[in-house]
């Protein structure tokens, strides 16, 4: 049954308003033999038939369950437990917007104090917030955070090479019309903590690096903890952007000196989505809290004593004077914080752990097996984790196109683009979600591309 708000009378009342006396009035500047153009629409389909026309048109796309993936740099295909699917799904966490209304919202708000709570013990900080739009716009707030610590008198921000170079064009875009003075980012590839100390100065309000970076090395924690110790004698803060799987078997950014810690938390639960939403964790320490972006839910107590939660923080312009706001974020991606929540909770330390250790010994493995093949080298000046740099003998883009074409392999990440000095290098990651054929498969099919006669005259990106 039609339901239509506006009776005659209303509709009379606002073409009378508007000063015309039908409907058809309002439509007069669109020339009459335009207005009701006939549609050369197919004849009508059952429901039924629609389904199956729409999958058939679905299965022309290149997709995960069908297709062995090597691609990374930022975005990663993980295993998700059914329940976390299952949890985001119920229609009080699904169609629930900003909880402002705590009587009404205590389920939304304790999820969200959960997943604060779990992003905080996972980084090794104080406090986490509630959240950004992805891990490129909490490095960007990050540096409006360290600025505001600073109360604008420090300008300069000195960003490593090996951070993603999508989050230091992000972090450009963000702050542009700041006067900031945005330093080190330059791709040459070499991560050299010397080089960025030697770019601090009494003007710096922070350095930005990744860990593990772009480029998949790891950093110990004693380097860490002297490049920590280094950026605070000059007064700035250390914001350390990082991997949340990572963290379920390294040593998190917390435990060496990190003031800030933000990572790309579309790995803990969330899929791929053809890139979004995603989810921006953001983590600091307890000092810093009067200076965060975004909201905080906090724990507190009501009337009769009982447990509750509140939006503890929200110190952003719709909230209050813009002169006094820390961000101008008015949302943040509540569900995809929930997923996070959800996933951490239902795979606990043992299994946030094993999932890391999968990651760690299926990519040296893969490393491994490249290594000896000819035409190929691994590039690591350090240890890695889920991703390492493959040294190619042909273009990268040549080669994923003959990997997909003729294996069904989606290849690696094409460095040229970013880090040309490397030459034809490929960005291979490889997580628990690789099985040891497929891993086989890539190496047979890297072989066989280097193999003399072997033409690879196909259509890039095909």
């Amino acid at each position: 049954m039609r339901f239509n708000p506006n009776t005659d009378a209303d509709r009379r009342a606002m073409l009378d308003a508007v000063g015309v006396k039908d409907v058809a009035d309002l439509f007069h500047d669109i020339p009459a033999e335009h207005r009701f153009p006939a549609l050369e629409l197919p004849p009508p389909l059952t429901e039924m038939e629609v389904i199956r026309e729409i999958q058939a048109l679905a299965e022309e796309n290149v997709n995960l369950d069908q297709f062995a993936c090597f691609l990374g740099a930022g975005a990663y295909r993980h295993f998700t437990p059914s329940v976390v699917d299952m949890v985001i799904s119920r229609n009080e966490f699904y169609t629930a917007y900003t909880p402002y209304q705590p009587e009404i919202s205590q389920g939304t708000l304790q999820a969200t104090f959960e997943y604060q709570s779990m992003a905080a013990a996972l980084t090794g900080m104080d406090v986490a917030n509630a959240s950004h739009y992805d891990g490129a716009t909490a490095v960007a707030e990050a540096v409006i955070m360290a600025i505001n610590v600073h109360r604008l008198k420090r300008k300069k921000i000195v960003i490593s090479p090996t951070v993603h170079p999508m989050y230091r064009q992000v972090t450009r875009t963000y702050t542009q019309g700041m006067g900031l003075n945005i330093v080190g980012d330059v791709s040459d590839g070499q991560n050299d903590f010397r080089a960025l100390l030697g770019l601090c100065d009494n003007e710096t309000a922070a350095v930005v690096v990744q860990n593990p970076d772009f480029l998949g090395q790891l950093h110990t924690p004693n380097e860490m903890q002297d490049l920590a110790n280094a950026v605070h004698e000059h007064g700035a803060l250390l914001v350390v952007a990082t991997d949340p799987i990572a963290l379920g078997l390294f040593t998190p950014p917390g435990h060496y000196g990190a003031d800030i810690v933000t990572a790309e938390a579309q790995s803990l639960g969330n899929g791929l989505n053809f890139g979004g939403p995603y989810l921006g964790l953001f983590a600091f320490r307890n000092n810093l809290v009067r200076r965060s972006s975004g909201r905080l839910v906090g724990e507190t107590v009501d009337a009769e004593g009982e447990r509750g939660y509140v939006l503890t923080l929200s110190t952003r312009e719709q909230h209050i004077r813009r002169a006094k706001a820390t961000s101008n974020i008015c949302t943040n991606q509540a569900l995809n914080a929930l997923a996070a929540a959800a996933y951490l909770a239902a795979m606990g330390k043992q299994g946030l752990r094993k999932v890391a250790e999968l990651c760690w010994h299926k990519a040296h493995y893969a490393a491994d097996r490249i290594g000896q093949l000819e035409g190929y080298e691994i590039v690591a000046e350090k240890p890695f984790f889920k991703e390492f740099v493959v040294r190619c003998p042909r273009p990268v883009a040549e080669i994923n196109a003959f990997l997909l074409d003729e294996y069904g392999i989606i290849g690696g990440y094409d460095l040229s683009q970013d880090y040309p000095h490397l030459g034809d290098a490929m960005l291979i990651c490889v997580t628990e979600m690789n099985t040891r054929e497929e891993i086989d498969d890539l190496v047979e099919a890297l072989a066989e591309v280097n193999q003399p006669g072997v033409p690879l005259e196909l259509e890039v990106g095909s």
